[in-house]
């Protein structure tokens, strides 16, 4: 039984069989409805659209279908989704790019449909950034490897890694430097850093923050 005010899902990926699957697999939770499928850069369009759905699950090798320029045309629709990539590349670049565009998560289809549960819950409930692929760098111990950093943990690690100090980063974001210091230290226990510095590397590797940053 499917509650009152389900997440809504629009699924898109231009692989038939995959697709049907996903919705099977998102149907099973009794807080998600699927509302839409799309199979091309243009139908996911024209689908959100027209349904308006919570979380946008999308794919990136779909025919008609430029990522950035998607995501930014879905995030024109009124309700703004929240998209979800899912997909088999795992390139830092296109990860930090698609970060920037604003998708809410960015998933390697290996995930376990476990994982990808939590995940458009997280996201629905902006809970902050998901990356999760099968190389490239690891936290903590679990067989998906991920990191997720709330937006404001995301803000201060660019800061840092553009030099300015805890004081300079509290005065630019109108926080104390109490809050500066409070997020650091999720931020270090969340990437396994000891330094300003390993969890500027890690970020980076992670295409968490932008590799233009200059604290090097």
């Amino acid at each position: 039984m499917i509650s009152p005010d389900p997440i809504r899902i629009v699924v898109a990926d231009d692989h038939t069989l995959l697709r049907e699957t996903l919705c099977e697999t998102l149907l099973v939770e009794e807080d998600f409805a699927v509302c839409g499928v799309a199979g091309t850069g243009e139908e996911v369009i024209a689908v959100t659209g027209a349904t308006r759905p919570d979380i946008v699950l999308l794919d990136l090798g779909m025919p008609q279908h430029d990522p950035l320029d998607t995501v930014a045309r879905l995030h024109r629709v009124s309700p703004r989704p929240k998209v979800i990539v899912l997909t088999v590349h795992d390139r830092a670049d296109l990860v930090r790019r698609l970060i920037d565009a604003g998708v809410a998560s960015y998933l390697s289809k290996h995930v376990s449909r476990k994982y990808l549960v939590t995940t458009i819950r997280s996201a629905h409930e902006g809970q902050g950034v998901t990356i999760a692929v099968p190389g490239g760098f690891t936290v903590g111990g679990g067989g998906e490897q991920s990191i997720v950093l709330s937006p404001r943990e995301l803000e201060v690690l660019s800061l840092v890694a553009d030099a300015l100090s805890n004081r300079q980063i509290a005065s630019r974001l109108t926080i104390t430097e109490g809050t500066v210091k409070r997020h650091l230290r999720n931020v270090f226990e969340k990437l396994g850093a000891s330094s300003r510095m390993e969890a500027v590397r890690t970020a980076r590797e992670a295409a968490l923050i932008s590799p233009e940053s200059s604290y090097l």
